[in-house]
């Protein structure tokens, strides 16, 4: 008997009859078949990159790949100190030890998080909700699903240093996602709360943001995201049609017999 199963945003096919247990790369997650299927961020791979990133790449050479995946550890590092806090636990910048345990750029994000949540006390329904769709294709990872003055929020947790175009793009695969699986569409808006945003002060009039944080609502409300998202998957199928994902298979447990 095989299944389908999820923990911790973690998504592994389990083989009880031939007591295996196989992983895929992050980049993909099993559908409810147990046939793997692209993550929408592996997606957006194939968005057109600007001429900034470009630049970008120019100057940094060498060490392009080294800033990325920091930025990627930081951000899951903010992202796990967030879920830890919405689950009632304690969340710590000190080690048993005593010692500083992250850097103070990602606990400085961390304490936005937590400003935000206590100005505005939103209610979080979800957190880190993994969806798979065998229908449309694709899988991901909704980072929370809130209730704030009277709406439903799709939310995502950004620590980038800017908001890109294809943020939106992602969060429109997200809200289908959910669509699709309950039969309409829940939610009233979709933001993204931005951790490493540009601010200074806490706004005049309707605005959510803090010193350092912002909370941005999708500019397009006509449906474009979403079809723009369709055009890079289909770009995406074009390119990577022969895509597969690693798998790690491990037998479930070992024993040694002796003689």
């Amino acid at each position: 008997m095989q299944s389908v199963i999820t923990h911790n945003s973690r998504n592994y096919l389990l083989d009880l009859t031939g007591r295996r247990i196989t992983f895929l790369d992050s980049r993909f997650y099993f559908d409810e078949n147990g046939t793997p299927v692209p993550s929408v961020t592996t997606i957006l791979d194939a968005y057109p990159k600007g001429p900034a990133f470009f630049e970008w790449l120019k100057k940094n050479g060498a060490d392009s790949d080294e800033i990325r995946d920091e930025a990627g550890r930081k951000g899951s590092r903010v992202h796990a100190m967030t879920e830890r806090y919405d689950k009632g636990e304690e969340v710590s910048l000190l080690t048993d030890d005593g010692e500083i345990g992250m850097s103070l750029t990602e606990w400085a994000m961390f304490e936005r998080y937590v400003e935000f949540r206590e100005r505005f006390k939103p209610t979080i329904l979800d957190i880190e909700m993994n969806m798979v769709s065998s229908k449309l294709g694709y899988a991901g990872t909704l980072d929370r699903i809130i209730e704030m003055n009277g709406k439903t929020i799709l939310l995502d947790i950004k620590t980038s240093g800017a908001v890109y175009p294809h943020y939106w793009l992602q969060l429109a695969a997200y809200e289908r996602l959910v669509t699709e699986a309950k039969g309409y569409n829940p939610f009233e808006a979709t933001a993204i709360l931005w951790l490493n945003a540009k601010t200074k002060t806490a706004g005049k009039g309707d605005a959510i943001q803090g010193a350092g944080w912002q909370l941005l609502f999708d500019p397009n409300e006509d449906g474009h995201s979403y079809q723009t998202f369709q055009n890079v998957f289909a770009l995406w199928k074009h390119e990577y049609a022969g895509m597969a994902p690693r798998q790690n298979s491990y037998q479930l447990s070992h024993q040694f017999k002796t003689a």
